[in-house]
């Protein structure tokens, strides 16, 4: 085995240890086991961990320094291909089910707040990627569609839901509307819709029908905030000629499967905390 590929010990004599040699191979998982007494701990902790720990400090600066107890340098001829190295302390008293890896090593605060900051929230259902768009930004990317393409910025007020939605369609046609799509087809508000109220049905609210182009922007930024504003944070671009739609939403939302999230922050990934912990196991990670 390469030296570079292991951390070769030589002479170590640290406590009840009798002058052993030993290669223990890097980036792989590493038992010592042996029967008490025989110089587990006094290899594990006493020795390497000692020994990494100590050329770590040492490589700082002499300010830092002052800040660190620096460890005895371990009884051993030679030691090499050490990294920095981290001990958990081993521990005896009663069990902590809140107890993790994380929380012993101190990096759970740590983890909680990288996660928060640059986390990027998928939904769980699934699985596509959720993200928060301004009014501005949908604005954009709607503008790089071809130019000359004709679309329809739709509000969808109602999505995938039984009822009649008499309601409904008279105070879309009382704030000016003059078309709505539902299930698929455009209908003049004026038009007798009656709908079944044991079917789903999904009514969208056509706000606007355009033509792509530099100097539309105004009116479409118009537009789809109407469109925000009516849905609830959604708005639907439906190309007129191809039929295919792109749904947009201002909110850490799912637009497919209606999911919705809070803004990232560090207590919603604490297991300690109402807002983070699983509502089944209260943050445990087993049922009682």
């Amino acid at each position: 085995m390469k030296t570079s590929d292991s951390i070769v010990i030589r002479g170590a004599r640290e406590h009840n240890l009798k002058n052993i040699d030993v290669e223990i191979p890097r980036n792989q998982f590493v038992v010592i086991t042996g029967l008490s007494g025989s110089g587990k701990s006094s290899l594990a902790f006493d020795t390497i961990y000692a020994e990494g720990q100590r050329r770590y400090v040492e490589s700082l600066s002499a300010y830092a320094r002052q800040f660190l107890g620096l460890m005895e340098k371990p009884d051993v001829d030679y030691i090499e291909g050490l990294s920095p190295a981290i001990s958990i302390e081993q521990k005896t008293t009663q069990k902590n089910p809140r107890s993790t890896v994380g929380t012993v090593t101190e990096i759970y605060d740590y983890l909680r707040l990288l996660f928060a900051r640059v986390g990027h929230p998928h939904c769980y259902v699934c699985g596509d990627p959720i993200s928060r768009q301004t009014p501005q930004q949908i604005v954009d990317q709607i503008l790089q569609f071809p130019e000359g393409t004709r679309i329809l910025v739709l509000a969808p007020v109602v999505r995938g839901r039984k009822g009649e939605y008499r309601d409904l369609l008279e105070e879309i046609k009382r704030e000016g509307f003059l078309r709505v799509r539902i299930d698929g087809k455009v209908y003049a508000v004026d038009e007798p819709i009656r709908l079944n109220k044991n079917i789903k049905h999904t009514i969208e609210v056509v706000v606007d029908r355009l033509k792509v182009q530099p100097k539309i922007r105004q009116r479409l930024t118009e537009s789809v905030e109407i469109a925000l504003q009516l849905a609830g944070g959604l708005v639907s671009i439906q190309n007129a000629e191809t039929g295919e739609e792109h749904l947009f939403s201002e909110h850490f939302a799912c637009p497919k499967c209606g999911i919705s999230i809070e803004e990232l922050e560090p207590r919603l990934f604490s297991f300690n905390s109402p807002y983070g912990a699983c509502p089944t196991c209260d943050g445990l990670g087993q049922k009682q």
